[in-house]
């Protein structure tokens, strides 16, 4: 229980990627804050998972993190309940299209999600950590922050900026604090293929190609990009992060680790 006592912000947690983060850092003792949109059927689904898994405490919000005015009261009202000791930026949204058919609005909204609300989230948390000399900022990227792909170019875009905005944010910071106290790192994750509920229709549309074979169609998917042919599970992602947030890890920052399966050393 080596986190106990602190306390995580986790944007984009009520499911997925996001849920696996939180539930891994309760099992430490952190105190945790989901956020992101969805009904409340959902949010009370995510905090009895987070306080099952052994958080101290738990608190819910939703926020349009577009709209950097609620990002900002999003902060200040959090703030007034303690401090933030871990932030897990991890909210993200997707649409593919060509560059030449992508809606303009789908670019700004993008962008404006998976990348400035990393932005923002960092500009209002990091100076306390500074102070206090510990803080830990892990930013979800994606194997396609490293490599491209056709028809992604706002997701894309907006994953790279990620991993240059944590090489910037862990340079800035890279002196704060101390190994007693446990400095301020910023990290990012680059997962490749996650099992989550977002990618359930990719899977069934190949299982359907090979009689309904879930494991085959599973391997098919992988296939074509991810050379181990074996998936992270959103708890392999939340391991991760709890290392990064542990005392041995206050020398690791400005990296950007894969969890592809091999995808972007090819």
């Amino acid at each position: 229980m080596t986190l106990s006592g602190k306390r995580a912000l986790i944007t984009g947690s009520f499911q997925g990627i996001g849920l696996g983060i939180a539930t891994s850092l309760a099992a430490e003792g952190v105190e945790i804050i989901l956020h992101g949109l969805a009904d409340e059927a959902t949010i009370a689904k995510a905090e009895k998972t987070v306080m099952d898994a052994g958080a101290a405490k738990v608190e819910s919000y939703t926020s349009d993190l577009r709209d950097v005015a609620a990002t900002e009261a999003l902060i200040a009202k959090i703030l007034r309940n303690g401090p933030v000791d871990i932030l897990c930026n991890n909210a993200g949204v997707q649409h593919t299209a060509t560059i030449e058919e992508m809606p303009r609005a789908k670019w700004d909204d993008i962008i404006a999600i998976n990348l400035s609300s990393y932005f923002d989230t960092m500009r209002l948390l990091l100076p306390a950590m500074k102070e206090r000399g510990y803080g830990r900022v892990i930013n979800t990227s994606s194997v396609h922050g490293l490599v491209g792909s056709v028809q992604k170019a706002p997701y894309v875009a907006s994953k790279h900026g990620v991993i240059g905005l944590t090489k910037v944010a862990a340079l800035e910071y890279a002196s704060s604090g101390s190994r007693d106290s446990g400095g301020v790192t910023v990290n990012a994750i680059c997962p490749g293929w996650v099992e989550t509920t977002l990618i359930a229709p990719q899977i069934q549309a190949k299982a359907e190609l090979h009689n309904g074979d879930r494991s085959a169609g599973i391997a098919d998917l992988l296939s074509e990009k991810q050379p181990s042919h074996r998936m992270s599970s959103p708890k392999d992602i939340g391991a991760i992060v709890v290392f990064l947030c542990s005392d041995a890890a206050h020398n690791i920052t400005g990296a950007a680790i894969s969890v592809d399966g091999g995808w972007s050393a090819q």
